[in-house]
């Protein structure tokens, strides 16, 4: 491929790249007032379907989509997903350029890949910036607070790219670019794009693709976290948060149990729950092993969908 044909591409690829102003009204003292905020998203499917990260548009009154011809578009949210931090926005109109989408679990470390957004809520079109997959299957903690598996690369991604796509050589979106660490250099995470389509999918047909879960947050525990606070186990999952109401809450499963078994396969991180999880289906029963103030367990759930 020429240089040309691949300017080509990364040139029909932004075209497909949003960028998404909100407006949040928030308590300020004695006053109420609005507050801006910037992120990036790309379309979809042309008939108004855009992808952006679910905090971008969290909490937002108004929404506004600027697309490539700088005409702005009101936007509302449709459905968001928590354990991706992915949200699908719908805007009125027609005939937009559509992003193409890869495969995400055919990335490889070291492949080259472009990060496409709108940094620092600058205007003027997209910008580019370009670098590596660096890692694979990471896991980081979302916006609210969950763990999410991630990509991890050294594309440049500031405030403001949030929402806007990573892109192989080939122009496909194979994550959404998602979160950076303050003060890190070139360590920055995107959400796997295979992640994106089940997302989407949900969305659209919530009852079809409803999937099995429990109702809680959890960290990995390693021998090291397991001196520092104590633990009765170095290994496991600690429970950091249930939610109300779920199943985990309606067996009674606290905050700070120690998760350490799923119908006795061991689960040594909250990505090995997750998978044993979604390999079973809406209503059945499993077993948990867990640990309590040194006392060893065992409880019976029903799953739920989500």
């Amino acid at each position: 491929m020429s240089e040309e044909e691949f300017l080509d591409i990364l040139e029909k690829v932004s075209k497909s790249v949003v960028h998404i102003n909100t407006i949040r009204v928030v308590q300020n003292y004695y006053r109420v007032q609005p507050l801006q905020g910037a992120g990036s998203g790309f379309i979809l499917e042309n008939d108004g379907l855009i992808v952006s990260n679910a905090h971008v548009v969290a909490g937002a009154q108004r929404i506004g989509v600027v697309i490539q011809n700088q005409d702005i578009i009101e936007g509302q949210v449709i459905g968001s997903c928590r354990n991706t931090d992915i949200s699908a926005i719908k805007v009125d109109s027609r005939d937009l350029t559509v992003a193409e989408l890869g495969d995400s679990t055919k990335l490889r470390v070291g492949q080259t890949v472009y990060a496409i957004g709108n940094p620092l809520g600058l205007m003027g079109g997209p910008t580019v910036t370009s670098g590596v997959i660096s890692a694979l299957d990471r896991t980081i903690n979302g916006p609210n607070g969950r763990p999410m598996n991630v990509v991890q690369t050294d594309a440049a991604i500031n405030p403001g790219n949030s929402g806007g796509p990573l892109v192989d050589n080939k122009g496909r979106v194979i994550a959404v670019n998602t979160a950076i660490i303050p003060y890190a250099q070139g360590i920055g995470f995107a959400i796997p794009i295979n992640s994106v389509k089940d997302c989407v999918n949900k969305i659209k047909n919530p009852e079809k693709h409803a999937t099995p879960y429990i109702g809680i947050d959890g960290i990995g525990i390693t021998p090291r976290i397991a001196n520092y606070y104590g633990l009765y186990s170095n290994w496991g999952v600690l429970v950091t948060n249930v939610v109300e109401n779920s199943p985990s809450d309606k067996v009674g499963l606290q905050q700070g149990d120690i998760i350490l078994a799923i119908d006795g396969i061991e689960t040594l991180e909250p990505e090995m729950l997750r998978r044993e999880i979604l390999k079973r289906k809406i209503g059945e029963v499993i077993t948990l092993t867990v640990i309590r103030r040194g006392i060893r367990a065992k409880l019976e759930l029903i799953l739920e969908g989500n």
